[in-house]
């Protein structure tokens, strides 16, 4: 049974709809913005201030015949969605489940799930061919292979050509929650060459944008760090009101740096004097401090003399709670784009400006040594520097990062970069635990070769400055009353009625 419903726009332009008991609703929002000229990309339904999940038949969405749906502006910022995709046989059964799980943006097309199921990063490891399959026809003799497209099954929708495949999680009606897709292949009688050409012409437009997009905004930021100490140049020269020649200058900064972080500089210097890579590279693994393992059993920060006040609460610290509590009820909006794109060129510019990390690896049997990393040092570099102080550099280990989740790789891409990548920064302490294969004999020798253990310190304990919490006196309760009564006279009041005469 036909019926129709009503699309108001923020202009309070109507659009009426046609509608059956098995069309979608994000098919209605398609034909609304249609007919009033709209991208329906920006926009959503909501009916009675209810958000309207377009992914819904109207059979099953609660809305009444002639319903009027209003269209709102939708956020700029994509949220994430969690796409399950179920993998046919036999290929399922080399995943656990038959399942890839992964969560993308909601403005992402389904060719570009796909090929996020087909790297090695969204499916576990595993190749899996989805977009380049190809099947051999025996009918027609000639060994040609032709093509088999994927056929992506979304509650009931069937989606296997490529203008379908352009749609956007957004456009199905899938702005967050979970996500079944069943994957599914049929046979044309396209060869696989040809739909390989048609597959590079028909998504090469959208690559293209994208590069250049990403190309614009690069030289966009890098004409605005070019630009930047010309201007504060020029702006020198117009305070100073005649141009001076530059003269080199000491910067205080370099001379006032610790001893430790001029260790890197004195071992690239070699390096210009004709000395070998090998002896630099030698050097820098060479640990700046190392300490020895505490000789009691109790830690020495727990032998600290405490006192009872510490424990107490003071209002202070009940104030800070109630206003932590308050802001944690109050509503807050997304970040715009504009606010994202700035966050995040704040955190590229506090990366850049890191200029060295020291790390400290904890070993088993809880030596340490700490190390002056450059920006540019990789998990390898950490791996490597290790080994060169291990009394047995064959055993195999892995480094943990604090907390116990983030595991440092032994691996020298940029993607394992401790700064980049692993957002390391200032003093970081890093735990060396040691691989299941590792015998019980080894765990217990010592960890650190015999020259550099001599060269350990133990490990002080600042002293704490003493510090009185205790309020300082102030006036009492009854002396604050009389002054008080000081200020307002002790003469008593006359009520009205012993007053005599009129007014």
């Amino acid at each position: 049974m036909a019926s129709h419903v009503v699309v108001i726009a923020t202009d309070l332009r109507r659009a009426t709809v046609n509608v059956t008991p098995g069309t979608y609703l994000s098919d209605v929002l398609d034909q609304a913005c249609k007919k009033l000229g709209l991208s329906s990309d920006k926009y959503l339904l909501k009916h009675k201030q209810k958000q309207v999940d377009l992914s819904l038949p109207f059979r099953t969405s609660g809305l009444a015949a002639g319903a009027k749906l209003e269209l709102v502006l939708r956020s700029n910022t994509p949220s994430a969605v969690q796409i399950a995709l179920q993998i046919p046989q036999p290929e399922a059964k080399e995943i656990p489940g038959g399942r890839l799980i992964k969560k993308f943006p909601s403005d992402m097309t389904l060719w570009k799930v796909m090929r996020q199921f087909e790297s090695g990063e969204a499916s576990a490891g595993k190749n899996v061919n989805i977009t380049a399959r190809g099947y051999a026809n025996t009918t027609s003799g000639s060994g040609q292979l032709y093509y088999e497209t994927p056929v992506l099954n979304i509650m009931g929708r069937e989606f296997s050509t490529f203008p379908e495949f352009q749609k956007t999680l957004f456009q199905l009606g899938h702005n967050s929650g979970n996500v079944l897709i069943r994957l599914g292949y049929k046979k044309t009688e396209q060869t696989l060459v040809e739909a390989m050409d048609m597959i590079s012409s028909f998504f090469k437009d959208q690559d293209e944008d994208a590069k250049q997009g990403e190309a614009k905004a690069e030289a966009k930021t890098e004409a605005k760090e070019v630009h930047q100490p010309q201007q504060d140049q020029q702006d020198t020269s117009m305070a100073d009101g005649v141009p001076e020649p530059a003269v080199p200058q000491e910067d205080p900064s370099q001379s006032n740096q610790p001893a430790l972080s001029a260790a890197p500089v004195e071992q690239e210097a070699p390096r210009d004097n004709g000395a070998s890579p090998s002896s630099t590279s030698q050097d820098s693994y060479q640990p700046v401090n190392v300490f020895l393992a505490p000789t009691g059993a109790t830690p020495a920060a727990a032998l600290v003399p405490a006192s009872e006040t510490d424990f107490i609460p003071t209002a202070a610290h009940a104030q800070l709670h109630q206003a932590r509590l308050l802001e944690s009820t109050r509503n807050k909006r997304l970040l715009s784009d504009k606010e994202l794109e700035e966050k995040a060129a704040a955190q590229e510019a506090r990366i850049a400006s890191i200029k060295s990390i020291l790390v400290r690896v904890r070993f088993p049997d809880n030596t340490s040594s700490e190390w002056q990393v450059s920006p540019s040092a990789t998990g390898a570099f950490l791996y490597q520097a290790v080994r060169h102080v291990m009394a047995d550099a064959t055993q195999q280990f892995h480094l943990v990062l604090p907390g116990g989740k983030d595991i440092i790789k032994d691996d020298g891409g940029e993607n394992h970069n401790l700064v980049k990548s692993y957002k390391l920064s200032g003093r970081v302490l890093v735990n060396l635990v040691w691989e299941d294969s590792v015998p019980a004999h080894v765990r217990k020798q010592p960890f650190l070769r015999a020259n550099v253990a001599r060269q350990g310190q133990a490990v002080k304990v600042p002293d704490l400055p003493a510090v009185d919490d205790a309020p300082e006196p102030g006036p009492t309760k009854e002396a604050a009353k009389l002054e008080d009564k000081k200020d307002k006279g002790d003469g008593t009041k006359i009520p009205k009625w012993f007053k005599l005469g009129k007014k």
